[in-house]
């Protein structure tokens, strides 16, 4: 099985670590410093207390390693129309492309029956060029919950999670996308194939959509803002309004409103990941995070002013701190 891992940063290196390990034929597109560290000595995984070196192939030309099984897409949302011309040596006829990403992304209403069936989103993809590009019949949606981080050059620490839950568009339980899940499996991650993957990018995306913008505003962790009640308060009503969004999309949560903050804020003192990049001078992703809430909510007519008041006031922030 061939695998691209695209944007082979944290995430990216822990899933090529562990699948190159497992025997699979593995690529990894990276740049810069990382990207040099790894073909000069390996990726370095740090895992479970444990230190593991391998050998895989690194380039920053996707021309040279030619059609793929899968191309896995560990990209931040917003690097991908930038990049996406050069994907094309990557897929053949049967390549899948994995979008293993947060928020809500190009192929969204790809296969999704009613009114909006194969609608494009603007935000998510600019006049429809990465829908073009790849083609929404290659998506297979994943949803990434692991926690990684690179701390030097070529090393990538693992965190915590092992978890990335898989779905076609379309809830089919394609040949492809098990056999992606067992290679997974075999890796030593969790990969479950589910059907409505839709509702699990919304579960993922209340956190991210709320907690994240906010914690650029004010600078706080999320026990920080969990436990202060005004902003506490401000997270509820703009759950409640993506909530609205997704319910008239179809989308059904299994968990409410108080008991999905709840567990945000006891994940303790951690800065999301919006946060980390403002502080470290790299973009924002609040249109694959945030701007899409809205576009969707003008779509299906539910009105999001909280979120959409908080959007502009991080817009200013990103600026700003520019």
């Amino acid at each position: 099985m061939k695998i691209c891992i695209y944007g082979a940063g944290a995430i990216g290196g822990y899933l090529g670590a562990e699948l190159a390990d497992a025997g699979h034929d593995v690529s990894l597109i990276a740049r810069g410093p990382h990207l040099a560290t790894m073909q000069a000595n390996g990726l370095t995984l740090e895992i479970g207390g444990a230190r593991k070196t391998v050998q895989v192939c690194c380039t920053d030309s996707p021309a040279e390693l030619g059609p793929q099984d899968y191309v896995i897409l560990t990209l931040k949302a917003h690097s991908v129309f930038p990049i996406v011309e050069q994907m094309r040596p990557l897929l053949g006829p049967d390549t899948a492309v994995v979008t293993a990403q947060n928020g809500v992304l190009w192929w969204y209403f790809y296969g999704l029956p009613g009114p909006l069936e194969n609608h494009r989103l603007e935000i998510a993809d600019p006049g429809g060029t990465i829908w073009d590009t790849i083609g929404p019949e290659r998506a297979i949606g994943c949803v990434v919950y692991p926690s990684c981080e690179i701390v030097a050059p070529g090393i990538v620490k693992h965190l915590e999670g092992n978890r990335f839950m898989l779905g076609e568009p379309d809830g089919s339980k394609s040949d492809r996308v098990h056999r992606l899940s067992e290679a997974l499996t075999g890796a030593g991650f969790k990969a479950p194939v589910r059907k409505k993957i839709r509702d699990d990018i919304w579960f993922k995306l209340l956190g991210n959509a709320t907690f994240n913008p906010v914690s650029v505003l004010t600078g706080a962790t999320l026990e920080q803002m969990g436990n202060n009640p005004a902003i506490r308060d401000l997270i509820r009503q703009m759950m409640t309004e993506a909530t609205a969004v997704a319910t008239k999309l179809g989308v059904r949560f299994a968990m409410d409103i108080d008991k999905r903050i709840a567990g945000a804020v006891a994940v303790g003192a951690h800065k999301t990941s919006m946060l980390q990049d403002l502080e470290a001078g790299r973009p924002l992703e609040l249109d694959a995070l945030v701007a899409t809430v809205t576009e969707l909510g003008r779509l299906v007519g539910v009105a999001t002013p909280t979120i959409d008041l908080v959007l502009s006031l991080a817009r200013l922030r990103a600026a700003t701190a520019r």
